[in-house]
Parts: structure tokens; sequence; C-alpha cells
């Protein structure tokens, strides 16, 4: 279980949601219903071992979230997987109607199966993978960074192609078009920034190497400024 804010809603929800089914309960400190489902979403959900997640957003501190699903009142309890809500209620239900709920976003033994070849991690079980499930991100984006790290780029990009974009999709994407980040970085981005103003090939291997960086990397932010002020 997650308190999840709107800040964090696309990552720890949308994006999550493409790796495993989350729940999302939408509440609030003041609701009656809400203290009475919410304990028992978090019961029926942690039964589960991981297979499916509960993220609970409160309403008052996130109004983006609830504007949203057009909450018009609550407890509003959504499903979402691979980013699109599947199933969902609005008022307090019974831990009978939670369970069943709750188990209809189980995987499947075809799913189950998938997912231990996606666990698997070498190129011929996620290729197998994706014979049973064509479009599963994260045998998609698994394989495509095996191929980046062969040199095998352009195959990298095209598989790509099938899933919607992500944070984790687009640093794949970028360590694909720059190679996989190979070498200095810094001094590409050096070299690069006399020319992201006038030339949009250098601008998009700019952004590309940031985007392999990391958010997480401090050089981040100072290159991001730099660029800015090579355009501007």
């Amino acid at each position: 279980m997650a308190d999840v804010t709107d800040a964090e809603f696309a990552t720890a929800v949308v994006e999550r949601s493409h790796t495993v089914p989350v729940v999302v309960d939408l509440w609030a400190p003041w609701c009656g219903p809400c203290r009475t489902l919410g304990p028992i979403l978090e019961r029926v959900v942690a039964a589960t071992g991981g297979a499916v997640e509960l993220a609970k957003v409160n309403v008052d501190e996130n109004p983006q979230t609830a504007q949203a699903f057009q909450v018009q009142g609550i407890p509003a309890v959504y499903a979402l997987r691979d980013g699109k809500v599947v199933d969902g209620f609005v008022g307090a239900q019974g831990e009978t109607a939670v369970t069943e709920f709750v188990q209809k976003l189980l995987p499947t033994e075809l799913e189950s199966e998938v997912e231990a070849l996606v666990a698997a991690g070498d190129e011929a079980s996620l290729r197998r993978a994706l014979e049973l499930d064509a479009d599963h991100a994260g045998a998609v984006v698994a394989l495509a960074g095996l191929l980046v790290d062969q040199n095998r780029s352009d195959e990298a990009l095209e598989l790509l192609g099938r899933i919607p974009e992500t944070a984790e999709v687009r640093r794949v994407v970028a360590r694909a078009r720059t190679s996989g980040g190979d070498g200095d970085i810094e001094n590409r981005l050096e070299a690069l920034l006399t020319q992201v103003g006038v030339d949009p090939a250098a601008r998009q291997e700019f952004v590309d190497l940031l985007e392999v960086m990391g958010t997480d990397d401090p050089r981040t932010a100072s290159y991001r400024r730099r660029l800015t002020a090579q355009i501007y």
C-alpha cells in the first residue's frame, strides 16, 4: 500500500500498472464509508502477496487526480492495468465484494507464464514471452535493452514502437539513439552545446544523452539549464 500524490500518480500508478495491476482508493479523512472500506481494501490487496498493489489518494490534498477520474462521490475505487482503467466501483462494499473485485485482477495462468519468462531475462525467454503476449511492456523494454547492449539499436527502436511511451521507454529509446550512451557523456554534451541552437539533430542527441544520465544525476539539471540558454 502507498499513499500517492498528484505529482506521483503518473509514475506510481499509471506506469506501475504496466507491471502489476494497481487498485486506486480515492478517499478523504472526513468520509465515514471511506474509513470502513479502506481497511478492507488494504487487507484484501495484501492477501494477493504483491500480485496486486494498492494506491491511496486523499482527494482533499490531491484534487488533480480526483478531477482526472471525474469523481462524483467517495469512496471511489478504480483498477488500472497497462495504464488503463479496467474496473471500478463507488461507495463502500463488503469484504466479499471487494475480494471478488480484486480476484478478477489476478494474473491468469498464461499471464503467470509470461511473467516468469520476463523474470528470466535472457533473449530467448523474452522473445517467447512476446510470442505469448506481443505487447507486454516489461518484455519489450527488457528485450530492447538487451538489443541496445548488443549494438542492435534499430531492432530495439522498432520493438519499442509497439508500446506507449513511459519514462522507462524513453530512457531505452535514448540509449538506442546514442549507442547505449557509451563513452564520456559529459564530453559529448560539451561538444554538442555549441550546436544545439542551430542543429536539430544535435539538440535531439543532447536531450537523449540527458535522458540516459537520468534525473538522479546531479549534472542533468545543470545541462538542461545550459541547453535552454543556448536555445533561447
